[in-house]
């Protein structure tokens, strides 16, 4: 007998009422040039145009409502590369709590800024040698606050599920269901719940996770059957997209609803960044335009289909986008 999913449609149902008016719907663009070239319908979900630059937001303020009250009072802790990090410093902030947030140092400057703003307190960490689960889960413990996962944790595996809802939603208006959906891994969180999402309404999708080469262990992960880890803690050029191994609820989903994955290199992740900027007007971080990518690369078979690309984040130092630019 399967074992029932962690994650349901229910839940991430009940996580869009929870956003409803805090959270971006984010616009479902349409990419008529590159689809044109392709024979294919390309839409772009726009996730960096989201509450503090990412898909983050969703999961972080879902999950942060769900804390009891008595409980929330007492603060948060996260740890994140800095796109999670706003999210729930975002979320703490509009709840009136304190966040407390482990950061690695070589984080893009922005999101230790732009997390700072938002009036979180950090904890920085090295990559290579420090835990950073360990050291936000003694401060929680310290201080009674909740420790919120930046992807392994079914509440914020539904808030970003919401993503999903809406793409099925704006294509459903336009008479489409998508036939391929393109997803920016690292934990999973996000994989996770828009495969359930959009498995909903559309069960034929082909629905794959795309991350950088020499972390694409979702990929290889899904290819072997059980969770794998990658041999490198640090060294891409997508900061927000270098998580060690799927988590182990995020897999759980992924493992059941995913077709594969695509790996990127640092060269293709940076020239999506260029054309979302240049053809797309959109801003996006190299970790947030790998399933663009994927598409511009050739490696999806896109001919008479119709294409959801999630463009997950925004958060990008200028010298990087400096740097796409020109290359």
């Amino acid at each position: 007998m399967t074992e029932p999913l962690p994650l349901s449609l229910a839940d991430i149902e009940a996580a869009r009422a929870r956003l409803a008016g805090v959270a971006t719907r984010t616009p479902l663009l349409p990419a008529t040039d590159l689809g044109a070239s392709l024979g294919a319908r390309v839409f772009v979900k726009a996730e960096c145009l989201q509450r503090t630059g990412s898909f983050k937001f969703r999961g972080a303020y879902n999950r942060v409502s769900m804390i009891a009250d008595a409980d929330r009072v007492r603060g948060v802790v996260a740890c994140s590369s800095g796109n999670h990090a706003q999210g729930v410093a975002a979320a703490a902030a509009l709840y009136g709590v304190p966040a407390t947030i482990v950061m690695p140092r070589d984080a893009p400057a922005t999101k230790i800024a732009r997390t700072r703003r938002l009036g979180a307190d950090l904890v920085l960490y090295d990559r290579e040698t420090d835990d950073r689960e360990a050291i936000a889960n003694a401060i929680a413990a310290r201080n009674g606050a909740t420790f919120i996962h930046p992807y392994d944790d079914p509440g914020v595996m539904a808030g970003q599920g919401t993503v999903g809802l809406e793409v099925i939603d704006d294509l459903a208006a336009l008479g489409l269901v998508p036939d391929i959906v393109l997803v920016p891994a690292s934990g999973g969180g996000l994989t996770a719940g828009v495969s359930v999402a959009i498995h909903s309404a559309a069960p034929q999708a082909a629905i794959a996770t795309c991350e950088p080469a020499g972390f694409d262990d979702h990929a290889r992960s899904l290819a072997a059957g059980t969770r794998q880890k990658n041999p490198a803690v640090t060294g891409s050029v997508c900061d927000a997209l270098m998580a060690q191994t799927p988590g182990r609820i995020t897999f759980a989903v992924n493992s059941r609803h995913l077709s594969g994955g695509h790996a990127l290199g640092d060269d293709e992740a940076l020239a999506a960044v260029a054309y979302a900027a240049r053809e797309l007007k959109i801003v996006v971080e190299p970790g947030g335009a790998v399933g663009l990518a994927a598409l511009l690369c050739g490696r999806v078979d896109a001919a008479g289909k119709t294409v959801v690309i999630v463009a997950s984040g925004g958060n990008i130092d200028d010298h990087v986008l400096a740097q796409a630019l020109q290359d």
